[in-house]
C-alpha cells in the first residue's frame, strides 16, 4: 500500500503534469518516440496531448514499483481525484495500463458524463472499449456518439464491434429523428 504522503505527491505530480508537458497534440517525432518506447501499433495517438504521455508515464512506472492492489487503488485515485482533463488523460491511457480489465467500472460509469471531451477520450482513438466493454456498453457509446454528433469513424473497432443490436438501435434511432424532422448523422451506416 502507498502511504498518504506518497499517493499525495503520485495526484500531485499527475496534476502537475500539465504545466510541465504541456497540452499540445503530439507531433511526428513525438509519436516517433513513444513508439520506439514500446507503444503498441494498435492503440493511436492521434487523439493524445503531450500531457496524456507524462501522465501515462507516471502510472507506467508506478505499476513497476509497486504491487497489483497498490497500483490499482492509487491509479483510480488519480482519476477520481482529478479534475476532467487529468480524467481524460487517464481515459486514454488506460489500455495501456497492467491488466486494465479491472477498471471497466470506472470506464463504463465515465461514459455516462455529460462532458463531450472527456466522453471521446473513451469513445475516440481509445481501444478500451472495443477490447473490453461489454455489447451493451459498447453500443450505448455508439448511441451517445451519434446523439452527441461525434464522427463514429473515430471509434476505434467499431467495424469488428458492430452487432444486431446496435444495428437495431441505430435503425430506432434514425427512425426517431426522421419522424421528428431532425437530420440524421452522415456516417450512422458505420453502426448498423
Amino acid at each position: 500500500m502507498l502511504s498518504s504522503s506518497q499517493l499525495n505527491t503520485l495526484l500531485t505530480q499527475y496534476t502537475l503534469a500539465s504545466r510541465t508537458a504541456g497540452h499540445a497534440p503530439l507531433t511526428a517525432g513525438d509519436e516517433t518516440i513513444v513508439r520506439a518506447a514500446g507503444w503498441p501499433a494498435d492503440v493511436p495517438t492521434t487523439e493524445w496531448e503531450r500531457v496524456d504521455v507524462a501522465r501515462f508515464v507516471l502510472l507506467r512506472d508506478l505499476a513497476s514499483s509497486v504491487d497489483a492492489g497498490s497500483f490499482e487503488q492509487a491509479a483510480l485515485a488519480c482519476f477520481t481525484q482529478g479534475d476532467a482533463g487529468e480524467q481524460r488523460s487517464w481515459c486514454r491511457a488506460v489500455s495501456l495500463l497492467p491488466a486494465p480489465e479491472r477498471f471497466l467500472p470506472a470506464m463504463t460509469d465515465t461514459c455516462r458524463t455529460n462532458i463531450l471531451p472527456l466522453f471521446e477520450s473513451i469513445a475516440c482513438g481509445n481501444p478500451y472499449p472495443a477490447r473490453h466493454f461489454p455489447e451493451l456498453h459498447f453500443n450505448q457509446m455508439v448511441l451517445k456518439a451519434m446523439f452527441n454528433s461525434v464522427a463514429l469513424a473515430r471509434i476505434v473497432g467499431l467495424h469488428e464491434r458492430r452487432n444486431a443490436e446496435l444495428s437495431r438501435m441505430s435503425a430506432d434511432y434514425a427512425a426517431e429523428r426522421t419522424a421528428a424532422g431532425r437530420s440524421l448523422p452522415a456516417d450512422i451506416a458505420l453502426a448498423q
